[in-house]
């Protein structure tokens, strides 16, 4: 073989092998993912799901006010002692209970020489202590009706989807302001209409036509307090009640209001 054939051999070999070489496809750019609009909406969806579960899980307040009567008189016999002592003991037993279904608040309105707000309302379990109430001045219960309507009517701090309210009256004497129209703007306000009104007359010198008026309560008529035993059993028959309804299907429904019997053991001489 001459040296151009061999040439031309190596030639031909190389351009073969080459010839039979697989050819690579040109390398595509990353495929960018499109958003899945659909997925993102039903994700949205089940968020908005959950956190409406979570809202109506939310307890619902249920308030408790309580209109106190902290005049001058109530420095007598022990009866603002035996008031002191049953608040606490209330408050301390609200803070205890389930709050799966409602959540019991407590607010307390005083009027002795001046109506004031002894206790904002708050969430009974948040309330460390509230200071203790000292009988001193007249009784403008006038200005504590219009408290309490105020405070009904504070969509703010009594929201629409409240339990309907507790409002408790107990007094030992007879206003000593204007009260007859501020009373009547309570007792019609759309809400103090809807929610259950309990009264408490201390001692005889109570202006019991005036705290039957304020009652709603057909199976609760104005429980008379002879001594200092009885308020203590008056507030255990409003704690007794509360309780009930927070445990019940429907809080909205008032339970019934039983006074427990006299302790036997414990003496108290009848306020005169």
């Amino acid at each position: 073989m001459g040296f151009a054939k061999y040439q031309e051999d190596i030639v031909s070999r190389y351009v073969g092998d080459f010839a039979m070489r697989p050819t690579q496809s040109p390398v595509s750019p990353p495929k960018v993912p499109t958003p899945n609009t659909k997925n993102q909406s039903d994700q949205r969806t089940k968020k908005m799901s959950s956190l409406k579960k979570f809202a109506v899980a939310t307890p619902r307040p249920l308030p408790v006010i309580v209109l106190a009567d902290a005049s001058g008189s109530m420095g007598e016999n022990g009866k603002i002692e035996a008031l002191n002592a049953a608040m606490k003991d209330m408050v301390s037993t609200f803070a205890k209970e389930s709050r799966l279904r409602a959540e019991i608040q407590v607010g307390l309105i005083t009027f002795g020489g001046k109506a004031e707000m002894h206790l904002p309302l708050a969430a009974a379990h948040s309330v460390a202590g509230f200071a203790e109430l000292k009988a001193e001045g007249v009784t403008p219960m006038g200005a504590a009706f219009d408290l309490a309507r105020q405070l009904l009517e504070d969509k703010d701090r009594i929201p629409s989807r409240a339990y309907r309210p507790v409002l408790i009256l107990l007094s030992d004497g007879q206003p000593t302001d204007d009260w007859e129209a501020p009373f009547k703007a309570l007792c019609d306000s759309e809400r103090a209409q809807k929610a259950t009104r309990l009264a408490m007359a201390i001692g005889p010198d109570a202006d019991e036509a005036m705290l039957r008026d304020f009652a709603n309560d057909a199976e609760a008529p104005i429980f008379k307090a002879h001594n200092a035993r009885d308020i203590h059993r008056f507030f255990r028959a409003v704690t007794m009640s509360v309780t009930t309804r927070t445990a019940s299907q429907n809080p909205d429904v008032s339970t019934a209001f039983v006074v427990p019997p006299p302790d036997d053991d414990a003496l108290d001489l009848d306020f005169q």
